[in-house]
């Protein structure tokens, strides 16, 4: 079909393309002018024109002229520099609703539309793989602190709740084993990449243990709020726990295009499983010694 005979319909199509490509294109330039690393900042530069390119061959069909979303051009820019480059991209890439209708059911009007999307999905993604963060580096050291901080404080708390079940107390034991246990898997990650000869080994400790104790003030929080009630305090823990995984989780899914529902499963299901057994313990000991707080 020739350009100057696209219907309404499918112009409206093609214009949704053309806008989404040049709010792209300004997100992409935006970064790149904001980011000091010179490779990064190509990699940006270079998806940035990619984009332009694109809204240009839109506009050749469209033969009108449209305006980015500067809203999301904000929302975009601001999530980068929250959460990261990685993360955010890959977030407005896998998110996209460019329009009702695929690329595939306009190529009888537009009959490069199809292969205009898998160059641009494969290119970009390409792209985006070499963009380089240092927090993606330590992605290992903070799944160790984190995960270890909700498998054994969700367990101490758990078992602390029923066997001393006095939320002042169960806090500051949990802070205490939090911070004691944070410093020691901190220096097991320096120790572990010191043997590796990992010149990083001094920031995957530090990455380890703050993650660890950041985790440790999000568990123990609920027993400080409401000392008197501590099994509600419990079950806040628990749904703290799981929030913490579910978010964490879907961060590394995105930023690391791993799979999201088996490892949220698997890192849900180990903690939660150590929060019942232990608080089974603390019934145990709590009637065995006879603790009375």
């Amino acid at each position: 079909m020739e350009k100057s005979k696209i219907d309404s319909k499918t112009k409206k199509h093609l214009l949704n393309f053309q806008k989404a490509e040049l709010t792209e294109h300004m997100i992409y330039k935006r970064l790149a002018e904001s980011t000091k690393d010179t490779k990064n900042k190509k990699v940006l530069e270079s998806i940035a024109n990619e984009e332009l390119k694109h809204h240009d061959f839109w506009k050749s069909y469209t033969k009108e002229k449209v305006k980015p979303n500067y809203l999301k051009v904000l929302f975009y820019f601001i999530l980068s520099k929250i959460l990261g480059l990685t993360f955010s991209l890959k977030l407005m890439e896998n998110g996209e609703e460019r329009a009702q209708i695929s690329y595939e059911d306009i190529s009888s009007v537009v009959p490069e539309a199809k292969q205009i999307e898998e160059e641009e999905d494969k290119h970009e993604r390409e792209l985006l793989g070499m963009i380089e963060e240092e927090r993606l580096n330590y992605v290992g050291s903070i799944v160790l602190g984190l995960n270890d901080a909700l498998v054994e404080l969700t367990g101490a708390l758990a078992g602390l709740t029923f066997a001393l079940q006095n939320g002042i107390i169960i806090a500051t034991s949990g802070l205490i084993t939090g911070i004691a246990a944070s410093l020691s898997m901190a220096a097991s990650e320096y120790l572990s990449k010191r043997a590796e000869n990992d010149e990083r080994a001094l920031k995957s400790a530090a990455y380890t243990g703050i993650a660890y104790i950041i985790t440790v003030f999000f568990l123990i929080l609920p027993y400080l709020l409401m000392p008197n009630k501590y099994f509600l305090s419990l079950i806040i823990t628990l749904i703290i726990a799981v929030i913490i995984i579910l978010v964490f989780n879907f961060y590394i899914s995105v930023a690391k295009d791993l799979s999201f529902k088996s490892r949220f499963l698997e890192m849900a299901g180990i903690s939660l499983g150590v929060a019942g057994l232990t608080f089974f313990i603390g019934f145990l000991v709590r009637i065995t010694l006879g603790v009375s707080i």
